[in-house]
């Protein structure tokens, strides 16, 4: 009995495995999830052309700027040659690390967006803990980071 009672507990476990990827910058570096743990990854992929996710820049940029213990990673997901996202970024400037995704290869921890903005949140210990399909605030990340410490 004791042994089925142990199978049941580890089936009803979720499996939570680790998220990495590495990925170029614009400024040429290059970026390795794993190099963040210890503290939260908001990782949002966007577009250029995405009305939502232009709006969305400022806003985690403050939520990055501000938070020691939350890092943004700006996920470029557009067939888009660099230069292209460096002058947008002259209109609408984030002060978090814009890395390039290269849309017929994406990460393969993350797959491709099925929508745009999609901003995945990563735990201080690797594991996707939330995705949110759609438009996202600083406020609902926040929220939700803070209840569960």
């Amino acid at each position: 009995m004791r042994f089925v009672w142990v199978v049941l507990v580890l089936l009803a476990s979720p499996v939570v495995a680790e998220v990495d990827f590495e990925l170029p910058a614009l400024d040429g570096d290059r970026h390795r999830l794993s190099d963040y743990r210890g503290q939260w990854v908001v990782v949002n992929y966007w577009a250029t052309w995405c009305k939502p996710c232009r709006k969305e820049i400022p806003d985690l940029s403050e939520m990055h700027d501000s938070r020691e213990d939350i890092t943004v990673l700006g996920l470029a997901f557009e067939d888009t040659d660099p230069a292209d996202f460096k002058q947008f970024l002259k209109s609408y400037p984030a002060s978090y690390p814009v890395l390039l995704v290269d849309v017929y290869d994406p990460p393969a921890d993350l797959g491709p967006p099925r929508v745009l903005p999609t901003t995945h949140l990563i735990d201080g210990e690797g594991a996707m803990v939330e995705t949110w399909l759609g438009p996202v605030t600083s406020e609902m990340i926040t929220e939700w980071i803070d209840e569960q410490e």
